[in-house]
């Protein structure tokens, strides 16, 4: 998808959430160890139309959406305002800054509302590069549970006293 017009980035809202789930369940695949999704059952369910609208309901979560030429292009949710809990992106809005776009929003929105030491990420293997490009450190290695594989990483505390996240 080419992008003819700004991403507007807004909070989720419960009418989002059939969309939101719908973008996640479409990249879903790159979360699990099995492709076909395999022993992922709590993580799938995790991602429901019901789950999706229960984060944006929930004060405690941070949940935008991205939209390109009025299409949900992108989503990104913080929980605990330092845990960045989802961030997807559809399959033809990837590789155009979108993802680098609403995690910025998003943890800089989540740090001016309440100052943290620590913002924390669960990243899918494939997206660990993106989130070093971002500052993320691992915080060790792969691990693998319920059917779906991570790293765990965080922004060292050097990196979220820097002006580029206030």
């Amino acid at each position: 998808m080419t992008t003819n017009s700004p991403l507007i980035i807004r909070t989720a809202l419960a009418t989002d959430a059939e969309c939101v789930s719908q973008l996640i369940g479409s990249v879903a695949n790159r979360c699990t160890i099995s492709p076909t999704g395999d022993g992922a059952e709590l993580f799938y369910s995790s991602i429901s139309p019901q789950a999706i609208g229960s984060y944006i309901a929930d004060a405690n979560f941070l949940y935008l959406v991205g939209l390109l030429n009025g299409k949900l292009a992108g989503v990104v949710a913080v929980r605990d305002a330092r845990h960045l809990f989802h961030l997807f992106v559809a399959p033809d809005c990837q590789y155009q800054g979108i993802g680098t776009a609403l995690a910025l929003r998003a943890i800089n929105l989540s740090l001016a509302a309440c100052p943290s030491e620590t913002f924390t990420v669960n990243a899918s293997l494939p997206s660990v590069p993106f989130y070093v490009r971002l500052g993320f450190q691992p915080l060790g290695p792969k691990i693998e549970d319920k059917g779906v594989a991570f790293v765990p990483m965080q922004l060292p505390s050097s990196a979220l006293n820097a002006a580029s996240w206030r």
